[in-house]
C-alpha cells in the first residue's frame, strides 16, 4: 500500500470534510433549514472535528463557502457566514486539549456573526436578539448536541492519525 505523505493527508482529510459539510447542508436546505432566520444545518456537528485534526480548519472553512454558494446565499453571507465558521473552526482547534470547549466556539461565532447577516443583508424583519437566538438555538442542537455525539463516536475510534 502506498504511503501518503502528511501534506497529501491533510489536503485529502480537508477536501472530504468539505466535502461532507456540503452534503449535510444541502439535506438541511432540502428541507428549509439551511439559511433563514431559523437555522439548522445538519453539517454544524462536523464543527467538532478540529478537536481531532488541523484539517478541519480549512475543510469547514471551505465546505460553507461551497455550501452557502450552491444554497444561494448572497456574496456577503457567502463571505461573512464562511469567516464566522472559519473563526469557530480555528478556536476549537487552538483549544483542541479541552474538547468539552470544542462547541463553544461555532456556536459563539455563529450566533454572533450570522443575526449580522441575516439584519443588513437579507433585511429580515426583527431585532439583531431575535436572530441571536434563533441562530444560537440551531446552533447549541447541531454544534452541541450533534456534535458531542460526533466527538463520542470519533474518539473511541482511531480515524484521524497525526498530519
Amino acid at each position: 500500500m502506498m504511503k501518503i505523505k502528511g501534506n497529501t493527508r491533510g489536503m485529502v482529510y480537508a477536501s472530504a470534510i468539505a466535502a461532507i459539510y456540503v452534503v449535510l447542508t444541502l439535506v438541511s436546505a432540502a428541507v428549509g433549514l439551511s439559511g433563514g432566520v431559523i437555522q439548522f444545518r445538519l453539517s454544524e456537528a462536523l464543527t467538532v472535528l478540529p478537536v481531532f485534526t488541523g484539517a478541519a480548519v480549512p475543510g469547514l472553512f471551505i465546505g460553507c463557502a461551497i455550501a452557502n454558494l450552491v444554497t444561494g446565499a448572497l456574496p456577503w453571507d457567502v463571505a461573512i457566514g464562511s469567516l464566522a465558521t472559519l473563526i469557530g473552526a480555528y478556536l476549537t482547534y487552538r483549544f483542541r486539549n479541552r474538547p468539552k470547549l470544542a462547541p463553544v466556539f461555532p456556536i459563539l461565532s455563529n450566533g454572533l456573526i450570522v443575526p449580522f447577516v441575516l439584519k443588513y443583508v437579507y433585511a429580515f424583519p426583527g431585532s439583531y436578539w431575535y436572530f441571536f437566538l434563533t441562530v444560537t438555538v440551531g446552533e447549541a442542537v447541531c454544534c452541541g448536541l450533534l456534535g458531542y455525539l460526533l466527538y463520542r463516536a470519533l474518539s473511541k475510534r482511531e480515524i484521524f492519525k497525526q498530519i
